[in-house]
């Protein structure tokens, strides 16, 4: 005789509540019947979150490489416009003031036998590319209407000697000693300047020499220029110097 027997899946009844007996699913935490907790709920695994990266959106990524091509960009323009010879770029160094020219002489004189003549100039604080250039020209200085004829070995002697001497070397040459010199003509009646000086602060001395004439005066007609650059503008410059002086220092 066939038997048909069902074996129901949903629950599986495991040993009745200790305290009333009745049965209970596997599953059951409390006692359905009188409430009494038949097993201790599992503790709760503890979750750990990792940190989350966010992600610049696109966009914002792009504008970023943008600003840092424009950076670089401006300072490879502005370290070209400040180490270039191009003219554009030197229009750029006097416009910011980095670029100057400064006139050291640009009057006619005259320089009596046996004597010399100097004009003292400085460099200031910060200089660089420093150079001075200029030409001169030289003559006998002309004796008045009425003076004793000059002889022919005084019209001859038309020469100068031209120093660019830093201050400790002047005062070394004008005891009468040898000195090294930033520039030197030897006995010329004229001549193109054209000589680089050390960067940085310093003086020094422009000197046109007749000490090796005796008698015969010169007259000479120069130009001479320092040219240099500076990253410090005159203007904050000289506001510096009343600082300084203001302070007296």
């Amino acid at each position: 005789m066939p038997t048909n027997s069902t074996v129901s899946s949903a629950t599986k009844v495991i040993l009745g509540c200790s305290k009333c007996g009745a049965s209970l699913p596997d599953e059951a935490q409390f006692c359905l019947k009188c409430g009494k907790q038949v097993s201790v709920p599992l503790k709760e695994s503890v979750k750990i979150e990792e940190p989350v990266v966010q992600l610049a959106p696109p966009r914002v990524r792009k504008r970023r490489i943008v600003l840092w091509v424009l950076l670089g960009l401006l300072l490879g323009g502005f370290l070209w416009a400040a180490t270039s010879d191009n003219p554009f770029a030197q229009g750029v160094q006097e416009l910011v003031g980095w670029k100057h020219d400064q006139t050291i002489l640009e009057t006619p004189f005259s320089v009596t036998g046996h004597n010399f003549r100097f004009y003292k100039f400085d460099l200031p604080e910060g200089s660089t590319n420093v150079s001075i250039m200029g030409q001169f020209a030289v003559s006998p200085t002309e004796k008045k209407a009425g003076s004793a004829k000059p002889n022919t070995s005084e019209t001859e002697d038309s020469d100068v000697e031209v120093y660019v001497l830093s201050e400790p070397a002047f005062a070394v040459w004008q005891n009468g000693y040898a000195t090294s010199s930033v520039y030197e003509s030897g006995r010329v009646s004229q001549g193109t300047m054209q000589a680089d000086l050390p960067a940085g602060a310093g003086v020094y001395y422009l000197i046109f020499s007749n000490k090796f004439s005796p008698k015969t005066a010169k007259s000479v007609n120069a130009t001479v220029l320092l040219r240099y650059k500076s990253w410090l503008p005159d203007s904050v410059r000289r506001m510096k110097e009343r600082f300084w002086n203001w302070v007296g220092l």
